[in-house]
């Protein structure tokens, strides 16, 4: 249950994009880097589960940034649906004219309505961004924030204007409270990162009257109540109940139907036949074992044209806790306008 808050509320940065990237802790993702040929203008991670190689968050040379959240729905796209990482990897990646242009593209042209319900913030930085979601049908409907207006707003895994969960009304308070008392304090921006990092480590999932190793199904509703989610469930199914086997069992014949899983990212299709699913153990990456936040993400873009984009990645790709700093990716650029 991914979040992302963003502010133009700090006086000394044009725009403040903050992200936790919930999970399965396995699922193969590359950290964040300038991407490779021909896309060498894009900085971000990659999600390397799917052939299209898209992403979550990122940001161009030219002073292009997005980030996207997914949304549950009570109905299952097709295989065929287009994924969402890929809508988001256009944007970055495509020179296709103005913020309105591309907004009235995905609107006019169905881009993405066969996928999972998403919202997906984008524009340039200093200027307004545009809130696209594949559920819209006309282009005034596309609500469009930041920009010279001073705000901090969130969106998680519901539509945009949904403002019932708890996790984004909190995490707008956190941060504005966060910038206001960084300013009052005239803290470093070293300062401010440490404190965003605190402010997405903040943990308020209820935990009562649940075993310690019960996994995504049982936290579901209640992971709108939290900003990180900590590792929820076990690496394999070894030692297992057989009631619990046969709900890990249940989960996992979503994903290998090729739907879409938990969270909302599209998994590709698996044979479900024994003959090729025959250990228990066996967990296939991506979308089974442990859950949780598995990245987080701050771009700071300041009022001189500089943007930072720091990542922290949280566990490795055996789902192993990383020690605080030793999966931290920073790098700073300035944006080159043409």
């Amino acid at each position: 249950m991914c979040i992302a808050l963003i502010s133009t509320a700090h006086p000394s940065y044009r725009l403040i994009l903050i992200d936790n990237r919930d999970e399965y802790l396995n699922r193969p993702t590359d950290p964040a880097k300038w991407w490779p040929a021909p896309h060498t203008n894009v900085f971000g991670g990659r999600d390397m589960q799917r052939e299209v190689r898209g992403t979550w968050c990122g940001v161009t040379k030219g002073g292009k940034i997005a980030v996207l959240t997914n949304y549950r729905e009570d109905t299952m796209p097709p295989p065929s649906a287009i994924s969402r990482g890929a809508i988001i990897k256009h944007f970055l990646t495509e020179d296709g004219g103005s913020v309105e242009h591309f907004v009235e593209n995905v609107v006019k042209t169905g881009i993405g309505k066969d996928a999972g319900g998403f919202s997906l913030v984008c524009g340039n930085i200093g200027e307004k961004l545009a809130v696209i979601s594949n559920r819209v049908e006309t282009q005034s409907q596309v609500p469009w924030i930041a920009g010279d207006v001073v705000q901090t707003v969130g969106l998680s895994n519901s539509a945009f204007s949904d403002r019932s969960w708890k996790k984004v009304l909190l995490g707008e308070e956190l941060m504005l409270n966060t910038i206001r008392y960084s300013v009052e304090n005239n803290d470093t921006e070293e300062q401010l990162v440490q404190r965003f990092l605190a402010l997405l480590c903040h943990d308020t999932l209820p935990r009562e009257g649940r075993a310690e190793d019960d996994g995504l199904e049982a936290y579901i509703q209640d992971l709108r109540e939290t900003i990180l989610v900590p590792p929820l469930g076990r690496k394999d199914l070894t030692g297992l109940t057989d009631d619990k086997l046969r709900a890990a069992r249940l989960h996992e014949k979503v994903e290998v139907m090729g739907e879409i899983d938990v969270l909302g990212y599209n998994t590709p299709a698996r044979d479900p036949s024994p003959a090729k699913n025959q250990q228990a153990t066996a967990q296939p990456l991506g979308v089974s074992g442990l859950y949780g936040t598995q990245k987080q993400t701050i771009v700071l873009a300041d009022n001189s044209g500089n943007v930072r984009f720091f990542e922290r990645t949280l566990f490795d790709e055996h789902s192993n806790p990383i020690p605080a700093g030793k999966g931290d990716v920073d790098v700073t650029f300035k944006i080159e306008k043409t």
